[in-house]
């Protein structure tokens, strides 16, 4: 009797919460942020994009005259503290979509919790190949890392430059990087006839790649296909410098930092990615980068440039604004329910929304729109190629 007067009070308080959050009307938005942990050097700036996005939905008269509100919780990565964010999102805030989680490993454990509870999500970075899958609530505003690898390898041969063979090197103990390097590059090799010579791996915390360009040195591949985040990029790209190694190393989203080349020194000539922003494709994305760079500045954070996970949060808060738009979202307490399965709906059939990393559309919960193939020249991001995935 006594655990059931304890868990009526529990679900008598969450049910408060989330009346509270709904009664001023406001359309609540849950957001997981990384601004602690391993992601922060990357995720640690998303909440300037969300902010800005959701003043100036609400500076337009918000949507369907309702202000966007967000609440926020740092899941600093972990994929515990992720599903601990999402209940309280889904219960106690009663949020009518989630924005997040960053990484593919909170991915992984958000989405079942979230489909049974039958509450949106979308993530700005998770990239592991088809985490999508079997989910009606889970979507991503980001690219599978396959996906990127091919349009960087397919700008290659486009452009005819040097891809005669290939090697791997990858960071084993994160789960894209391994990913990238196990299955992504020698899939992607042998769809582009590129001969494999061999494969190196080393840890994060490694510092000393020594060992591993010298035997990249003996294979004297023509590309290096890398899963790695930007910090094994730089040691690698010294690294290879350091031994007079010029081979061209290839790369997607997870190294796509836009201090990348100023971080390595002068190494990294040649190093080519994919990603799915570039600040200077348009008056849109530059009007963007400067708001972005003021506000950043302001806050006194280290990096004032945004990546591509800045402009894919950015984004999602305008999916989301243009899916309760066409739902004609309310936000009243008695029709949560059905409202978040109908800005589920309204997600999954949109297609060319403009946005700002271009047209967007969504293809089994994955976002589908341009890849940006950048290449490092000058000790800068230059622009190579701009390609629409089929």
């Amino acid at each position: 009797m006594k655990r059931s007067l304890v868990f009526s009070a529990t679900l008598l308080a969450a049910l408060s919460a989330g009346a509270a959050a709904r009664a001023d009307g406001e359309l609540v938005l849950g957001y997981m942020m990384a601004k602690s942990g391993p992601y922060v050097s990357l995720a640690g700036t998303n909440e300037i994009a969300v902010d800005l996005a959701v003043e100036e939905i609400n500076a337009k008269g918000g949507i369907n005259g309702k202000k966007i509100k967000v609440v926020k919780f740092d899941t600093a990565g972990d994929p515990k503290q992720a599903t601990t964010a999402l209940r309280r999102f889904a219960e106690d805030d009663a949020a009518l979509a989630v924005i997040g989680p960053f990484s593919s490993s909170e991915v992984r454990t958000t989405f079942p919790v979230g489909e049974r509870a039958g509450v949106p999500q979308m993530s700005m970075a998770s990239s592991a190949p088809g985490l999508t899958k079997g989910f009606s609530y889970g979507f991503r505003n980001t690219t599978d890392e396959g996906i990127v690898i091919d349009q960087v390898l397919g700008s290659i041969k486009d452009k005819k430059l040097p891809a005669a063979s290939g090697a791997a090197a990858y960071a084993t103990d994160d789960v894209v990087s391994k990913s990238i390097g196990t299955v992504v590059v020698p899939k992607m090799f042998e769809k582009y006839a590129i001969p494999v010579k061999g494969a190196v791996d080393f840890q994060l915390a490694a510092f000393d790649l020594s060992p591993q360009v010298s035997k990249l040195k003996e294979m004297a591949p023509d590309i290096v296909g890398l899963g790695s985040p930007p910090e094994g990029a730089v040691n690698l790209a010294k690294e290879l410098k350091r031994q007079g190694v010029s081979t061209r190393v290839i790369g997607g989203t997870t190294i796509a930092d836009p201090e990348l080349p100023k971080r390595m020194d002068g190494a990294g000539e040649n190093l080519t990615i994919g990603t799915t922003f570039f600040p200077d494709v348009n008056a849109k994305t530059k009007a963007f980068t400067a708001e972005f760079g003021k506000r950043t500045k302001a806050a006194g954070l280290e990096r004032s440039e945004p990546n591509q996970m800045d402009a894919a949060v950015y984004d999602i808060v305008y999916l989301y604004a243009e899916a309760m738009k066409r739902a004609g979202t309310t936000g009243a307490k008695d029709k949560l329910v059905a409202e978040r399965t109908a800005v589920r709906d309204e997600l999954a059939k949109m297609k060319d929304y403009d946005a700002l990393e271009g047209k967007i559309s969504f293809k089994d919960g994955d976002a589908v729109k341009p890849v940006y193939i950048l290449e490092v020249k000058g000790g800068k991001w230059t622009l190579l190629d701009t390609r629409m995935p089929e």
